[in-house]
């Protein structure tokens, strides 16, 4: 009989987040909706006024600012009631109630910016002058002039505004399909035994020692999606033209230029990764070697990508022993950050393990005024010890930001999102080698070192570059097929991995079960972020309390500074390729000394 999925109601208390942190019931939760509501009216009573004066204008800007902070705690209390069992209908309906909400608040608010740039500079700063209070908002403001010629018309602005609950389609039935209604067979694993193929025990599959059990899973998954290929195609289609629709709106030269211009990133990072990866693709090509050389297989396939190569050193972790061990791990960051991070182990900040109908993979959510929530599927592996140090470096940036800034700047950008996270990571992995001398553990520590790698800044730009190829060939008006997407996809594989790699033709459907192809360039700063992550955890492992100093500033600067100038205060400059090249030299060693120890 197969392993099913508990349910949800039958996964122990202590395992789960508390989301009454937020709202002790259902009632709170819905006056807050209503507060609202009722702050939005306020708000609205300033249309046409906000350039009369200090006060109107710091009243619109105080009040669209607390419709923000309560607002996001009502969509981040339904959002986190959905994801832990999205076949429950009923936080399907406060997820879309409070997204309909916002849809709304956007277009009563759609007035503010357009406002906002009629104000001439002089009297911006004579308002700032009377009245001290503004302060607060300046960044805030400096920020909106910063992108004035991509704004519109008071009414453009509203139509746009409007426009979101039809452009964020795609997103939601990519979600639903993806995370509810998506079923994957069972396949036979290494005891002979039927097991139903989840997202969440894909991996683990992929990690078998059994060859059969990685190409059975492998080929079930891509099949499953493969039988779904043209409403997926149309899904990821609808999506690239919504960004390409938004980007021609605002005049902007293209869809990348759209993205990473909300964020204040220049778009020559984004080519600069790609180029520098391209730079490195020998590195990636002898780790392939090398895996295949191991393994001591004739032909290396993509299942094969996963199996720990010292299968002496497979063992598991379970979760209490990942707190643990990661806690140790974070000691160079002071007493004071780890206090925090074992407050958020004790005292249920974290969702553990999956359950029927979860959301799939991992994430952090802060909640300002509350505490992040991180959301996990752990499954008892050395990665999965390794998302947990991931996640909870994300809270920790939440949290300092949160408690650091006001609300308006406590939100940090994608950009410097990763960067926490895998710093975390880099010191756990340091952590676990100084733990041994043994050859067979070092080895496998840094082939898990060198996965990091290999997913984090080679697998990630390489979805950076399909997703840029893709958005380009929408902005061109070329078909978006799934075949034409599904070729792009194998080629790029095929030029990433290397001739030492049998390129499956299966894989060429991947690109159909990334969510974060829906998140507009986002998965780029997964491999900027590693970069300048290994950079700063080996400052404060070498120079300790002046380099903690500065990524402590660098964690509790929210978005009060642009990212790039975060980084540089915690001594990277992602404005260069050094920092993205000093990371797969650093890759290039693992590998001689991992050549040696495989000896």
């Amino acid at each position: 009989m197969a392993k099913e999925l508990p349910k949800r109601s039958e996964v122990k208390l202590e395992n789960t987040w508390k989301v009454e942190d937020m709202y002790a019931n259902l009632d709170a939760w819905k006056a807050d909706l209503e507060k609202v509501k009722e702050l939005a009216e306020q708000l609205v009573t300033y249309r046409g006024k906000m350039g009369e004066s200090a006060e109107n204008l710091y009243q619109a800007f105080y009040l669209d600012d607390e419709i923000g902070r309560i607002g996001s705690m009502a969509y981040s209390y339904a959002s986190r009631c959905s994801d832990v069992d999205t076949t429950n209908t009923e936080n399907q309906a406060l997820v879309m109630q409070v997204s309909n909400l916002f849809v709304k608040l956007g277009e009563q608010t759609a007035f503010m910016v357009p406002e906002l740039l009629a104000i001439p500079e002089e009297t911006l700063e004579k308002f700032f002058a009377e009245e001290p209070k503004l302060e607060v908002f300046r960044n805030a403001i400096r920020n909106i002039l910063r992108r004035k010629e991509h704004m519109l018309s008071p009414e453009m602005e509203q139509l746009l505004a409007s426009a979101g609950d039809v452009t964020g389609t795609s997103d939601r039935v990519f979600s639903m399909f993806n995370n509810a209604d998506i079923t994957f067979p069972e396949i036979t694993d290494e005891n002979g035994e039927k097991v139903r193929l989840t997202h969440g025990r894909y991996i683990s599959f992929l990690e078998s020692s059994d060859r059969r059990v990685r190409e059975e899973a492998f080929k079930a998954m891509y099949a499953t999606y493969k039988s779904f290929r043209n409403t997926l195609g149309a899904v990821y289609s609808g999506k690239l033209k919504a960004h390409n629709f938004s980007a021609k709106a605002r005049k902007y030269n293209s869809c990348l230029e759209a993205a990473v211009d909300g964020t204040n990133v220049p778009a020559s990072v984004y080519h600069n990764l790609i180029e520098a990866v391209h730079q490195n693709l020998d590195k990636m090509h002898r780790y392939v070697a090398l895996r295949k050389k191991i393994l001591g297989v004739d032909e290396l396939h993509m299942y094969d990508l996963y199996v720990p190569l010292v299968k002496e050193a497979d063992v598991k972790i379970p979760f209490e022993q990942a707190k643990q061990t990661v806690y140790e791990a974070l000691a160079p960051l002071g007493e004071d950050y780890r206090a925090v991070i074992k407050e958020g182990f004790e005292n249920r900040w974290i969702d553990v393990y999956e359950n029927e109908g979860k959301r799939s993979g991992a994430y952090s959510a802060g909640v300002f005024g509350v505490h992040p929530y991180v959301l996990l599927n752990y499954n008892e592996t050395l990665d999965n010890m390794f998302t947990l140090a991931h996640e909870m470096g994300h809270a920790m940036h939440s949290y300092l930001s949160n408690k650091t800034q006001p609300h308006v700047d406590s939100h940090y950008v994608i950009f410097v999102a990763e960067v926490a996270s895998t710093c975390n990571e880099v010191l756990l992995m340091e952590h676990l080698l100084k733990q041994t001398t043994d050859k067979v553990q070092r080895a496998y520590l840094i082939n898990h070192f060198l996965e990091s790698f290999r997913g984090t800044v080679y697998r990630q730009t390489m979805f950076a570059e399909f997703e840029l190829r893709t958005h380009e060939m929408c902005e061109r008006g070329e078909s978006l097929t799934p075949d034409a997407l599904s070729a792009l996809y194998y080629d790029l594989n095929k030029k990433y991995f290397g001739e030492e790699m049998t390129v499956d033709e299966d894989i060429a459907m991947e690109w159909a079960r990334i969510p974060h192809f829906y998140y507009n360039f986002y998965v780029y700063q997964y491999a900027t972020g590693f970069s300048a992550a290994v950079a700063l955890a080996h400052r404060i492992l070498k120079e300790g309390a002046p380099a903690v100093e500065d990524y402590k500033k660098f964690l509790s600067g929210g978005c009060s500074k642009s990212p790039i100038d975060l980084l540089k205060i915690a001594g990277v400059d992602m404005t260069t390729p050094a920092p993205v090249n000093a990371g797969l030299e650093m890759f290039g060693r693992l590998i001689d000394e991992m050549e040696e120890l495989m000896k």
